[in-house]
């Protein structure tokens, strides 16, 4: 059973790395259809080539999904963001039918124009003092490895997965009013340029809500939450949280066929 949505939006895969939940998204990928595909930066963790690269099969098989929905007439957008930079000297090119660009403004359903972009630029840290924002980046590394061991131990007793490095994070003082503040540095920017609403992603924070009348939309991510922003045919966005929906379609599928078909890939 597939999900039919108008458009979808993910960031912060952060392919190339041991914290990509790459069996979560390629599950994702199999399990919806959409006539837009963003890729709101980050999908590619090129920080990581330097050192500690990792490229199990799984995370082959995420880019394969994505390049065979561009050769069959899906709309692919392609918004890099800073752990993916590199990329962004390629702006206004297109390969194998995806697209490279810098922002983008995306028109719903329902007629909201709204500001597509990574939202890296907006952040003093990774603006003015790069140095230091690799050395946040290497801190959360270390997080996220603490939370592989902890959902490892979790899964070896029976219990779902759970994220505790976002419970963490956002349980933080600094991490919260960061958050509030670069949401409300995206909403001014999206309303400076007359538009409805800003889709981002970098602070690893999914999120739907409307503030004045402007829509302020995060993709999160697919190292902590497994979550992406979709569109409903209607034109109706919502947060999709994949930990939660597989779980549901599996389930779905067990009453239907009387057996577990859809079983998660084991992660590389």
């Amino acid at each position: 059973m597939a999900l039919d949505y108008r458009t979808v939006w993910i960031s912060d895969v952060h392919l190339g790395t041991r914290g990509c939940k790459a069996e979560y998204l390629v599950d994702f990928l199999k399990n919806v259809r959409c006539d837009t595909l963003y890729l709101v930066g980050d999908i590619l963790d090129l920080w990581k080539l330097k050192s500690g690269w990792h490229w199990p099969p799984m995370h082959s098989e995420i880019l394969r999904a994505v390049m065979d929905r561009a050769k069959r007439g899906v709309r692919v957008v392609y918004v890099p963001g800073n752990h993916d930079e590199m990329l962004r000297d390629y702006t206004g090119s297109l390969f194998g039918g995806v697209e490279v660009v810098d922002r983008v403004v995306h028109e719903t359903k329902d007629g909201r124009r709204l500001l597509v972009l990574h939202g890296d630029e907006f952040d003093g840290v990774v603006c003015s003092t790069k140095w230091l924002a690799v050395l946040g980046s290497e801190a959360y590394e270390v997080l996220l490895a603490f939370n592989r061991w902890f959902n490892w131990g979790r899964r070896r007793l029976g219990f779902p997965y759970w994220s505790l490095s976002a419970f963490i994070k956002h349980k933080v003082k600094n991490a919260v009013n960061v958050i509030c503040r670069f949401e409300e540095v995206l909403m001014r920017e999206a309303a400076s340029r007359g538009l409805d609403g800003v889709v981002c992603g970098h602070i690893h924070h999914a999120a739907l809500r409307e503030v004045d009348g402007l829509t302020y939309a995060n993709c999160g991510d697919w190292v902590e939450s497994c979550t992406a922003l979709v569109e409903t045919p209607a034109g109706e966005l919502k947060v999709v949280r994949w930990v939660d929906e597989s779980a549901f379609l599996l389930e779905d599928t067990k009453r239907e066929t009387g057996t577990d078909k859809r079983r998660l890939a084991t992660a590389g």
